[in-house]
């Protein structure tokens, strides 16, 4: 009978609040993304002091955080503003991105059940993400959370020499109120 694995022999791993120290290691974990796969519309890859930007503005009023494995991030999530409208305060989009020798190993659920609960303990009601097409796993990911199809917009990114499809899912946060109330400004 073969051994098995040590349950206390795995990595240590947590999620918590991004920091500008892991800039870098957000930088290095999308890069790949930009330049190698459609998963973002990004042509160019961020910086590390572009990334420390984009960190302390989703950190401002929604939330970015990291998946740290053995000390080192190796995965993260944040949200932003779904559209700048005063009547879609309530609601955000989210991203997750992982190390690429990370994935189907459970981070990314991981980290977005700690984004979602963060996002709706400031007030947020409404969670929605866009997926560039094909792409089954983020398509699994959202359905396994809860997320459910609302659209897709037809060729509406160019990446590649081709054009793009982007679906969208959506998620509510929160309870649902009763029709005429409107809930609280998010903190």
């Amino acid at each position: 009978m073969p051994d098995l694995p040590d349950p206390l022999d795995t990595p240590e791993t947590r999620v918590r609040d991004a920091t500008a120290d892991d800039a870098g290691a957000c930088a290095a974990i999308y890069a790949p993304y930009v330049t190698g796969t459609t998963v973002t519309f990004e042509t160019e890859a961020p910086d590390g002091d572009e990334m420390a930007r984009r960190i302390a503005r989703a950190q401002s009023r929604h939330a970015f955080l990291v998946l740290e494995e053995d000390g080192a991030v190796v995965g993260y999530a944040y949200a932003g503003p779904f559209k700048e409208r005063a009547a879609y305060r309530w609601s955000c989009e989210v991203s997750v991105y992982l190390a690429q020798d990370r994935r189907g190993r459970g981070g990314g659920r991981r980290l977005y059940e700690a984004l979602l609960e963060r996002l709706t303990a400031r007030g947020y009601r409404m969670a929605a993400g866009g997926m560039t097409q094909p792409n089954e796993a983020s398509a699994r990911l959202h359905a396994a959370l809860g997320f459910e199809p609302v659209g897709t917009y037809r060729a509406i990114g160019w990446k590649f020499g081709q054009a793009r499809d982007v679906s969208w899912v959506q998620r509510p946060l929160g309870d649902p109120l009763p029709p005429g109330v409107d809930p609280p400004e998010p903190t």
